[in-house]
Formats: C-alpha cells, sequence, structure tokens
C-alpha cells in the first residue's frame, strides 16, 4: 500500500470517528456490576497434562522426538502388551501438552474445553485422537480427565512435488474434551462479607460500586477497601441466603469513570481513542528523511597471464532524500473533546505509524490529556 493510499484510509477512518462520537450521547451509560467486578473467591483454575494423540497419517513424531513412542511403550505395558523398544517407529503418534481452565463451582462430571498443542516435532495433528490423559493443577492434583478426537482450525495437504497449509495444524481443541474428577472448593463468603473485585482497579470507580451498593441495600453496607476491592456485608435478610445477595449485586448498575487512553499498535497501524481525551494547543511539524541503501555486485577480472583470480566484489550506493519543500509548523487550537481531536489529527493526512510518533510527541509535550499504550 502506498504513503497516499494509507493517508487517504486514516483520514477515512478519522472522518468515520468524528461522525460516531459527535452522534455519540454525552451522558455515558450505565454498566451492571456483572459485567465490571468479580466475587472474590470465586475464581478460575488452570490444569496442564501430558498425553498422547494417536491415529495421525505419518506426520507424528519422528525418532528425533523420542517423548511419543517412550510413552507409547509405557500405555502398551500398562494394557498387558509387551515390545520391544526398537521396533517402536511409529510417525502416527504425538506427544502433546493438554491444557484447561475449570471455572469455580464445577462439579464431578462437568465437562471442559481442552487445548491440545504439539511438544515435538509433528508436522499435523489432522485426524488424531487424544487418549485419556490426566489434568493436574498447581497442587499436583488431578482435576480433570481429557479424551476424544481432536478439532483443529486449519488443514495441511501435499505430496512429494509440494504442500498447502491452511492456519495451524500442530494446535487442536476438544470441546467438552474432559471431565472433572475432582471439584475445588470455592469460598467466596467470608463470615457475612462478600467482597467485589473490579477488573480494572479505579478509585473513582470503587467509590461509585460502594455508593450503587449502599443505595439498595442500605448506608454502611459497604466500603471501598482500595482500588480494585469493594467490601459489602450481608443485611440480615440475606445472612443464610448469600447466592441471593450476590445475584442482587450482580445486577446492580452504576455509571463507570473511562480514563483518557489511546492504545497505539504500531504492527497493524491501529490506533484507538476513548475516554475523555483533550489536546491543548499546540504547534506540529511533520517531516521525514528518506534512505536507500542498494548493492550490485561487480567482477573483477585479472589481466592474461597476471596469475589473479576473478572475484565477485559488493558495491554499495546510498541515497538520502528529504521531503522538499521542508514541513512548516502546523497550529492546532485546543480540542475539549474525543471528536475535536479526531478532527484536529484528521488534516494532517499522514499514515498510521506517523501519526502514532505525532501522538507519542504530543504526550512528551505535555498537550495531550491522556494515556498513550503502545502494543
Amino acid at each position: 500500500m502506498s504513503s497516499r493510499t494509507s493517508a487517504l484510509v486514516l483520514k477515512l477512518a478519522l472522518s468515520l470517528l468524528v461522525c460516531f462520537v459527535a452522534l455519540a450521547p454525552r451522558t455515558a451509560r450505565a454498566e451492571r456490576l456483572r459485567d465490571m467486578c468479580d466475587v472474590l473467591g470465586a475464581r478460575d483454575n488452570q490444569l496442564v497434562g501430558y498425553g498422547v494423540v494417536t491415529g495421525l497419517n505419518g506426520t507424528g513424531d519422528d525418532a528425533s522426538a523420542p517423548f511419543a513412542a517412550q510413552s507409547l511403550r509405557s500405555l502398551l505395558r500398562r494394557l498387558g502388551v509387551q515390545v520391544d523398544n526398537k521396533q517402536v517407529r511409529l510417525r502416527n503418534v504425538a506427544a502433546v501438552v493438554v491444557t484447561a481452565t475449570i471455572p469455580p463451582f464445577y462439579r464431578s462430571g462437568s465437562k471442559l474445553d481442552i487445548t491440545i498443542s504439539s511438544m515435538g516435532n509433528a508436522r499435523s495433528l489432522q485426524g488424531g485422537v487424544l487418549l485419556q490423559t490426566p489434568l493436574r493443577g498447581a497442587d499436583r492434583k488431578t482435576y480433570a480427565v481429557g479424551q476424544g478426537p481432536l478439532i483443529l482450525g486449519g488443514m495441511s495437504a501435499g505430496g512429494s512435488g509440494g504442500s498447502v497449509t491452511e492456519n495451524h495444524t500442530t494446535t487442536a481443541r476438544i470441546p467438552n474434551g474432559a471431565l472433572v474428577e475432582r471439584e475445588i472448593p470455592t469460598q467466596f463468603v467470608m463470615g457475612n462479607k462478600v467482597t467485589l473485585v473490579l477488573r480494572a482497579p479505579d478509585f473513582q470507580n470503587a467509590q461509585r460500586v460502594a455508593e450503587a451498593v449502599n443505595q439498595s441495600l442500605g448506608r454502611g453496607a459497604a466500603r471501598a477497601i482500595d482500588a480494585g476491592s469493594i467490601e459489602v456485608l450481608s443485611p440480615a435478610s440475606y445472612r443464610d441466603r448469600p447466592v441471593e445477595l450476590v445475584a442482587k449485586l450482580n445486577e446492580l448498575e452504576m455509571t463507570p469513570v473511562q480514563s483518557a487512553r489511546i492504545v497505539v499498535n504500531e504492527r497493524t497501524g491501529t490506533i484507538v481513542a476513548g475516554g475523555d481525551v483533550r489536546l491543548s494547543p499546540v504547534a506540529i511539524a511533520q517531516g521525514g528523511i528518506t534512505i536507500s541503501i542498494k548493492e550490485t555486485s561487480e567482477v573483477s577480472q585479472p589481466g592474461p597471464l597476471s596469475g589473479g583470480k576473478t572475484e565477485v566484489t559488493k558495491k554499495t550506493d546510498v541515497e538520502v532524500a528529504e521531503k522538499t519543500p521542508a514541513p512548516a509548523l502546523t497550529y492546532l487550537k485546543g480540542a475539549a473533546s474525543l471528536a475535536d481531536v479526531a478532527q484536529a489529527l484528521s488534516t494532517f493526512g499522514v499514515t498510521p505509524r506517523e501519526l502514532a510518533s505525532i501522538l507519542q510527541a504530543l504526550k512528551a509535550a505535555g498537550a495531550l490529556s491522556a494515556e498513550v499504550v503502545v502494543q
């Protein structure tokens, strides 16, 4: 994509952003506490296990990755089949790592989604079946067991002359592929208190959550402990009904405070701005120098009977070109809203990468009242 095309695309995107912001209501939207908070104690837990995938069509691990062969021999011995180590040279077996996340309150017999990834040099897991694999937690106890046919998000096919691969073929999933064997105790009520944890800690939002809970349950029912947690005292009517209390808290609504933030992804050229972004009056000059380096090969041929050798030498040409005419200072008036900021920046007609540099320079100069996050 040329620089001119990139500038046109960026200008169109910023113009659309101006339209959306201008049409958006000025008042912030209220959100439910279930979308902003978690309950302390009701948390997920990660599980991991080592397993073997069979049924591959010659795309499994080879002899240089002995994990699968060793595991297969161990499995056959447990099943009463004795095999010679030298005879096990299979390419339809792959060693894999199995991962899963078990949510809170899952009981014995509940099913989990599991992810399978190759740990050897298997070319593809297409058509494979995961054998029974224990999944353990951080305490090394088995909490679930996974097994079943794999579902891939890609495919691969080919022959001796070439091959075609789409997406990733060494990672797969099994929906509902694991059974919970051991329950994880979950305690979300500490005495007569429930603690709400903000997913994005903020002092003002924590105070607003406490105020919303006090308006619903009565004054003094909640207090903000810090920027990320709010302690809720169970009323007398909910002392023996903690589930009803948490359900009621989840349905409460409050208007959160949005932080002024600009996220810049230089790899994809994506720029997203949100919150109360403001711009102070500033003068900007944006320009650049283009450096072009070219290498050519030249042959050095010695004279007849000189005894020298023919050699190939490299010749490097370096050209430096600066934009002409030189960029002039551009004055930007102060912008008090996100729409005004987008409108002001769209006048430059620069590429997303150049705009990212401008935003960082504005932040360093103290002219941009927003947090710039570079990914």
